[in-house]
């Protein structure tokens, strides 16, 4: 039987956790979250994108150097998350810093620049959502038709024991404050099966959900 889920904070607010994932070595996953994107929409030239949840910002910067002539918001509602977001946008080319823009706020109170956007993204935002509602409303508010969405998350693990080996397996050799952050995103993270019903109540479930590793899900399609 599946474990129950278990809430975290929804803001990571420590400088200590911060610090964390900005120093963590995160190249594997969210190069993939590019590579899979490029997969999923092949050929696809974005223009205006939005980042929900872009926390230190490391896929919203790999995003504008993968599509050089898009333009990418990425909010976070963590001011010391976007600290480091914004001292790795000021090493960037210049051309970079021109198109994207970090914003702090909280959904779904916070005012977006743009009504619409061409994209949507987001990464490992759902799970520390205490109503994941907001995600999926946030994300039909900012839609218009033919938007393309992609957004990955964590599954809950069936027991705390299966939490705790893939916390040993994936993240061992990270800092002690990363690891327990990870065992506690796993257990706060949905089932499949929870997803599913949360993409039906929002009339969503036209938008393809599959899993493509031990902890990860990706949901990916156009808004209708």
């Amino acid at each position: 039987m599946l474990m129950k889920r278990i809430v975290e904070p929804e803001l990571m607010e420590e400088e200590a956790q911060s610090l964390a994932y900005a120093e963590a070595d995160f190249e594997q996953p969210h190069s993939y979250f590019i590579q899979l994107f490029q997969e999923k929409f092949a050929n696809y030239i974005p223009d205006n994108v939005l980042d929900l949840g872009c926390g230190t910002g490391d896929i919203t910067l790999r995003f504008a150097k993968a599509y050089s002539d898009c333009n990418i918001h990425g909010i976070d509602g963590s001011k010391t998350m976007l600290a480091y977001a914004y001292k790795d946008l000021a090493n960037c080319h210049q051309n970079v810093i021109q198109r994207v823009k970090l914003i702090e706020g909280i959904l779904p109170e916070i005012s977006l620049p743009l009504s619409h956007y061409d994209v949507i993204i987001s990464n490992s935002l759902l799970h520390h959502l205490h109503d994941p509602f907001v995600l999926w409303r946030s994300l039909r508010q900012y839609s218009q038709p033919g938007t393309k969405i992609f957004i990955m998350d964590l599954l809950r693990p069936e027991s705390m024991e299966e939490a705790d080996k893939l916390v040993k397996n994936y993240a061992q050799n990270e800092q002690l404050i990363l690891q327990r952050d990870f065992f506690n995103s796993l257990c706060a993270a949905f089932s499949i099966s929870e997803v599913k019903e949360q993409l039906l109540n929002q009339n969503l479930d036209y938008l393809f959900l599959e899993q493509i590793s031990d902890r990860h899900f990706i949901i990916f399609g156009e808004y209708q």
